[in-house]
This record gives C-alpha cells, sequence and structure tokens, in this order.
C-alpha cells in the first residue's frame, strides 16, 4: 500500500509554496519521492520551506517567481527543466482573499472597492491561468503519462459567503478552468496529462486567522458559525489534504480528470437544518 501512491522520480512545481497549504504540499509531494519545485514571491520563506524538506529527506528546490509575473514563471520553468529534464505535476496553490477585497460587517457590497475585486479576482484566476500556460507547456512534452494539474478551489466556489465576493468569483473561475482545460488536454493527450481540483474546506491559515479565531485562539463568531455547519464539527487543517492530493497526482487516480474533490469535514453535504 505504500507503494500504491508512490511519486518517486517526479519532479513537481508547487506555486505558493511557501503558505500554510502550499508548504504542506511540497512535505507531501517529497515525502512521496517526488523532487518539487518550492514556487512563491518571499524567498526567505522559500529557503524555509526547502530547509525543512531537506531535514526530512526529500529534495525541494527554491523557485523565486511570482505567479502574475510571466516572465518570472518562464525563467522557474526553464530552471527546473535544466536541472531535471522534465516536469511532472503542478500544484497551483498560490491565491487567498486580500483584506480590502473583504466586506466589513458594518458594511456592505456596495462599499466593496472595484480595484480590490479585481485585485483578488486576479490572484486567484490569473494566478492560476499563468502558471498552467507556462508550466503546461513542459507537462505537454513527450511522454505525458501520469502527468497532472492539481489546482486549489474553495468552498466559496460552490456557496454564497458571506464577506468575499471577490474571492468566491474567482475561485468559482478557476473551477471552470478546471474542466475547460481537463477536457481540453484529454482530448490533445487522452488520460495522460490529467486536470483536477481540490475544493478545501475551512482551513486556518495566515490570511483567513482572524477572521476565523480571535487572539487568544478562540473561535470568532463567523468560526463558531462555520463550525457548527460542518458536520465534521472543527476547521480543517492543511494535513487534510495531504492525502487527496497524493492519490489525485499519482497514476491511481488515472481515469479521474475535470474533477473537483471536496476535502471539507462534510459542509458541502450539509443544508444546515
Amino acid at each position: 500500500m505504500p507503494d500504491l501512491f508512490s511519486l518517486e522520480g517526479r519532479v513537481a512545481v508547487v506555486t505558493g509554496g511557501s503558505g500554510a497549504l502550499g508548504s504542506t504540499a511540497c512535505a507531501a509531494l517529497t515525502g512521496a519521492g517526488a523532487v518539487v519545485g518550492v514556487l512563491a514571491r518571499d524567498t526567505a520563506r522559500i529557503d524555509i520551506v526547502v530547509a525543512e524538506n531537506a531535514a526530512a529527506g526529500g529534495e525541494a528546490v527554491a523557485l523565486p517567481a511570482d505567479v502574475l509575473d510571466r516572465v518570472s514563471l518562464e525563467r522557474a520553468r526553464d530552471l527546473v527543466l535544466d536541472r531535471h529534464g522534465r516536469l511532472d505535476l503542478l500544484v497551483n496553490a498560490a491565491g487567498g482573499n486580500l483584506r480590502e477585497a473583504t466586506v466589513e460587517p458594518e458594511g456592505t457590497f456596495f462599499d466593496l472597492p472595484p480595484e480590490a475585486f479585481d485585485a483578488v479576482f486576479r490572484l486567484n484566476a490569473q494566478g492560476t491561468l499563468l502558471p498552467c500556460q507556462v508550466f503546461g507547456q513542459a507537462l505537454g512534452r513527450g511522454d505525458v503519462m501520469g502527468r497532472c494539474i492539481v489546482n486549489i478551489s474553495s468552498m466559496a466556489a460552490e456557496r454564497a459567503l458571506t464577506r468575499v465576493a471577490g474571492y468566491g468569483a474567482a475561485k468559482a473561475a478557476v473551477e471552470n478552468l478546471t474542466r475547460w482545460l481537463a477536457v481540453d488536454l484529454a482530448r490533445r493527450f487522452g488520460d495522460g496529462l490529467r486536470v483536477n481540483a481540490i475544493a478545501p474546506g475551512f482551513v486556518v491559515s495566515a490570511q483567513n486567522r482572524a477572521l476565523l479565531l480571535d487572539a487568544r485562539g478562540e473561535l470568532t463568531d463567523r468560526g463558531r458559525a462555520i463550525v457548527d455547519r460542518t458536520p465534521a464539527g472543527r476547521l480543517g487543517r492543511p494535513e487534510d489534504l495531504v492525502t487527496t492530493l497524493l492519490w489525485l497526482c499519482s497514476p491511481e487516480s488515472r481515469f479521474v480528470t475535470g474533477a473537483v474533490v471536496p476535502v471539507d469535514g462534510g459542509f458541502s453535504a450539509w443544508s444546515g437544518i
């Protein structure tokens, strides 16, 4: 069974690799045997993630780049190909919400700055599109069997969540792009090049911590409302996504493409009644 989801000999790139979800994805992939490129803007944090993977016996390389800058992405792609000669897996974990694009409790949608909406939409939607275009060219080279893209969506894509209109719209675009690209690449390459997404439930990160937890680490009113509507009865942790990610990246999911897999403690399954 441990060999079932082995990624030995594979080369992966994780965008947003310095964040909570991205760094957990890097550790999972290196733990399964892959060489992982840690792509992010924060070079200091990248170095920490690379060192953590090395200490655990994995192999990771630093890829400083911005998911909204094609030139830096192309430079990172070329570095991976020059060093390893191939690319098998792309995990798009870059994204998140922006404070300026969050409607304050005392505010309304009509107060939402359009430029903030645009910024959060670009970060998530275009921040997924550009890496798919740049690294997808490398994924499609030569023998493409067993190669795949995994995007990170959100519960906000499927259901209207208060206060995060821009983020929800952007993640809905990510899900639509996932399905569109899965169809397009399957028609070109058959089942050898797949595209799927994971839709996490409410996982605590640096970006949403203030919305979900107070200064003492206790649930805020919003956090409590979420937990009350989550059958599992808790907020998510980054490591909750690991087995789903490894399954989607492995040949064991070879007939799965265009899927958005919820890992949400049952949040999306329950009406709240």
